[in-house]
């Protein structure tokens, strides 16, 4: 199950616009989901999240 509550809530709502890459994000083991995360923690603009959601699995 993913928690919310630690996840930063820009990566949350991009992830809810994506519903494959959301999918897919939820099938992967807790220590990699916390590994994005953190990395989205980094993220300064929107659109930078855009980016960094999108290219996720590329």
């Amino acid at each position: 199950m993913i928690d919310n509550s630690e996840m930063p809530i820009g990566f949350t709502m991009e992830l809810a616009q994506h519903s494959d890459i959301l999918t897919r994000f939820a099938e992967l083991p807790e220590s990699r989901r916390n590994e994005l995360a953190d990395g989205a923690r980094n993220v300064e603009s929107r659109n930078e999240m855009r980016n960094y959601v999108e290219s996720m699995f590329r």
